[in-house]
């Protein structure tokens, strides 16, 4: 009889223990399970749905659950928009390492959405998602460092970071760091370095890499001079509309150097430039204008002036 009751027991407790076990473990998959049904209601495009589902698991401390409300909140999608909301999810994400939180809590810290602004709450947070290798946060780290936000100004700290996210293959962290090695920021000043990054950052597309590096082509600084390559990348950057790219197609077009000398797209691209561009891209129309109009007769320029028209109406491209 006592070995019965001693078996019992062990049986009792056995039971118990695997009651508690279930219990647990179901406790611990639910907010998992919960996250996966509201996930799937965010893919149908049923955010008021997956808002109300994620609400509770967030509660409980689910990360991913956190992050998504914070971002439905900052850009009102299935919530009414609510930056203080969607800075308290971000902040209860950033915390528990979500990375993706960190970086748009620095975000909302330093334009003053849901808070004042807050340049040195913001540093620290870009920094939480840089030490997770998040490139976006290396760049707008740099960024801080170079106009001095949140820190002492240090172009030294700024091109570092700048080369971190660069390294990354981060655009504007490309070319970014080529600016600061062709004005010697932060870096000693040299043109092969800074050719080398412009040309990574235009051949992803940044027209302003484009143009830096056909200035560069242009004059022989860092490469050799090389007009017919500088015409390419100049033509790729006026086709996205950079209207400096515009004016020095017109200025080769008016020079007759890199491309046979034509006064009529000379003053078209001018034109061009002027109608998308500031006061820098003016001063370079003036100056191709002063050096083709005495050449040109009123018909040529009628004509090139339709051009320009009707390049502008083909959005820059095959003009």
């Amino acid at each position: 009889m006592p070995k019965l009751i001693a078996i019992f027991r062990l049986l009792l407790l056995a039971i118990l223990g695997l009651a508690l076990l279930v219990f647990l473990v179901g406790k611990w998959l639910t907010p998992d399970i919960d996250f996966k049904t509201g996930l799937l209601a965010f893919e149908k495009g049923d955010y008021a749905t997956a808002a109300s589902i994620w609400e509770p698991v967030a509660e409980r401390g689910n990360a991913r659950a956190q992050y998504y409300l914070g971002a439905m909140y900052a850009y009102g999608t299935g919530v009414p928009r609510d930056y203080q909301k969607a800075l308290a999810w971000y902040s209860l994400a950033a915390e528990q390492g979500d990375v993706a939180s960190q970086y748009n809590l620095a975000q909302m810290y330093r334009t003053g959405r849901g808070t004042p602004p807050d340049y040195s709450a913001a540093v620290k947070w870009y920094k939480r998602a840089a030490g997770q290798d998040f490139a976006p946060a290396r760049y707008n780290l740099g960024l801080m460092y170079e106009n001095g936000e949140g820190v002492a100004r240090d172009y030294a700290a700024a091109a570092r970071w700048y080369e971190n996210a660069a390294e990354q293959e981060h655009l504007a962290a490309q070319y970014n760091l080529g600016l600061m090695y062709r004005l010697g920021k932060g870096v000693a000043r040299d043109d092969k370095i800074a050719a080398q990054w412009f040309r990574r950052a235009a051949e992803q597309g940044d027209a302003g890499a484009q143009y830096n590096l056909a200035m560069l082509y242009r004059q022989g600084l860092g490469l050799a001079e090389d007009d017919k390559a500088a015409e390419q990348w100049l033509r790729r950057a006026a086709e996205q509309g950079y209207a400096l790219a515009q004016s020095g197609l017109g200025l080769m077009y008016a020079t007759g150097e890199g491309l046979a000398e034509d006064t009529v797209y000379a003053h078209m691209w001018a034109n061009i430039a002027a109608s998308g561009g500031g006061e820098e891209e003016g001063r370079l129309r003036s100056h191709v204008l002063n050096l083709i109009e005495q050449k040109m007769t009123p018909s040529q320029i009628t004509k090139a002036r339709e051009l320009a028209q009707e390049c502008i109406r083909k959005q820059y491209k095959d003009c």
